[in-house]
This record gives C-alpha cells, sequence and structure tokens, in this order.
C-alpha cells in the first residue's frame, strides 16, 4: 500500500499523472527513513531536510503533519521488520518544459523491504566529479541519474558504492551515503561545502563520534588507515577494499578500532532514542 496525494492506494494501482513535474524534469526532493519495527529513525530530522531541499528548488514548504499521517497509514499497512520509507515531494502536475504549473506539489509515500547491511563493503572510486557549485549542490533531489551511472559503475566492480571528488579535487561523498576516514588516529568526514549532502547519519557520527569536518584530498583514500559509510540505511559501514577506475585496488583490514567504536556508539544512541 501506497499513500499518494491524500489516501492509500494498493501499489498497483497507485498512480500519478505522467506530467508530473518529478517525472518530466526531475523537479522533486525526497527522503529515505529507516524503519525498524514499525518505527521510523530520525524522522524529525529528514522532514527538517525535505523542508530545506524544497526550499532549495523553490517548492512549497511540505506539511509535516500530513507526512507523519501518511507514514503511519503506510507503517500499519506494510508490516515488516527492516523497511525503506521513501517520501517523495514533487512540483506536481505542469507543462512539458521547466516552468512549474499550478497544480500543486504531489506527495507519495512507500515502504519497501531492506535487509541488514553486512560490517564491510567495498567501494569504487570513479572519474566523474560533484559540482560543489551547482544550484543544487547539497539537496536531496530526485535528479538522481548521475547516481544511477556510478552505482551501476560500482557493482561491474563488485562493490556497493561509488566515491566522488569535487570538482576542486576534494573528497565528497557516495551515491547515497557520506564518507568518513582515520588520518594519523582523527576521525574526519568532507565539509558541506564540498557539496555532499548534508546526511542525517553523518551529523549523528560528527556529534555523537567527535568527528572533524575538513577538506579532504581525493587521494586521502590512498592512505587513510581506516574509511567507512554512512547512510540511513547502513548506519556504520566499514570500507575493505577500494577499487579506483583505472581497476587499481587497495585492501583495508577492518572493521579497524575507530570504526568498531564508531558502530558501537552509533548502534548506542540511535537505540536509546528513536528521533535524536
Amino acid at each position: 500500500m501506497i499513500w499518494v496525494n491524500g489516501s492509500l492506494a494498493d501499489g498497483d494501482a497507485a498512480t500519478l499523472p505522467v506530467l508530473d513535474h518529478g517525472i518530466t524534469v526531475g523537479d522533486g526532493v525526497f527522503e529515505t527513513v529507516k524503519a525498524v519495527d514499525g518505527r521510523l529513525f530520525a524522522l524529525t530530522r529528514h522532514l527538517d531536510r525535505l523542508t530545506r531541499s524544497a526550499r532549495g528548488l523553490g517548492l512549497p514548504d511540505p506539511d509535516h503533519d500530513e507526512i507523519r499521517t501518511a507514514c503511519a497509514a503506510v507503517l500499519a499497512a506494510n508490516p515488516m521488520p527492516l523497511g525503506r520509507m521513501r517520501i517523495t515531494f514533487t512540483g506536481g502536475t505542469a507543462p512539458l518544459g521547466s516552468e512549474r504549473g499550478d497544480s500543486g506539489p504531489s506527495l507519495v509515500v512507500a515502504l519497501g523491504s531492506a535487509k541488514h547491511r553486512p560490517d564491510t563493503t567495498a567501494v569504487l572510486t570513479v572519474p566523474w566529479r560533484r559540482n560543489e557549485h551547482s544550484a543544487v549542490a547539497g539537496l536531496k533531489t530526485t535528479s538522481y541519474a548521475e547516481n544511477v551511472v556510478a552505482l551501476a559503475a560500482a557493482h561491474r566492480a563488485d562493490a556497493s558504492e561509488a566515491l566522488f571528488a569535487n570538482t576542486a579535487g576534494l573528497l565528497c561523498e557516495g551515491t547515497g551515503s557520506n564518507v568518513f576516514v582515520v588520518v594519523d588516529g582523527r576521525l574526519l568526514t568532507p565539509t558541506l561545502a564540498s557539496g555532499c549532502l548534508a546526511g542525517i547519519t553523518r551529523q549523528l557520527v560528527v556529534d555523537w563520534c567527535g568527528a572533524e569536518e575538513t577538506d579532504l584530498p581525493f587521494e586521502v583514500l590512498g592512505r587513510a588507515e581506516e574509511v567507512f559509510l554512512t547512510s540511513t540505511l547502513r548506519d556504520v559501514q566499514a570500507v575493505t577494499r577500494i577499487v579506483g577506475s583505472e581497476g587499481d585496488e587497495r585492501q583495508l583490514s577492518g572493521p579497524g578500532p575507530v570504526t568498531l567504536k564508531a558502530m558501537a556508539q552509533f548502534a548506542e544512541r540511535a537505540a536509546d532514542d528513536l528521533d535524536p
């Protein structure tokens, strides 16, 4: 069952107009929220970021009360132990082209099952760059084609994620994750000025684990003592294999001690407060 513009519909019957601006030009924003046994983690933070992204696109503010109602209805209709809640907010029906119409936004809330992530993974470094100067830098928009291409390349390299540099050659982010490195025992992550998304899990790890935000050359991946990813469904996940875009590889033992501590701290704090 999926919530579409005010009501639940069977997944096979749920529809949006084919001229919805989110479909024709990617004019929309979204959030992915972890659902555990029918309860959502950090929903308030996700809704606040959804609003920031909507404002960045010039969309009206999403109605948080309506979205909470929609989430509760979808959770009740789709019981599962671990799920991926997707909240999508678009520009609504519009003429063909970049101009918006006047029909008002569309809201879709759906829930899919998810699997617990392994403690370790592999990543691919890709040659394409994030544009930290883009009008939509740092916004979680539905324009994900760049990520689709990069993630497909990662899968061909038997990796679960692709990592980008920005136009300045600094480490930025993954297709759907933030990245942390340990250098000389210090836990570091790229600043938001790099163009990376202000990840919910990223910020919690910064706050709970004392990570430092700083500019990092992309080449730091070749010398970091530890590397890990954070995201809504990964939580904290160690990287033990880095594949270069030319096929070269680096193996890391792990999870290392700093990563293990971050894993434990995140799990403990998240269990204590579902809406930190």
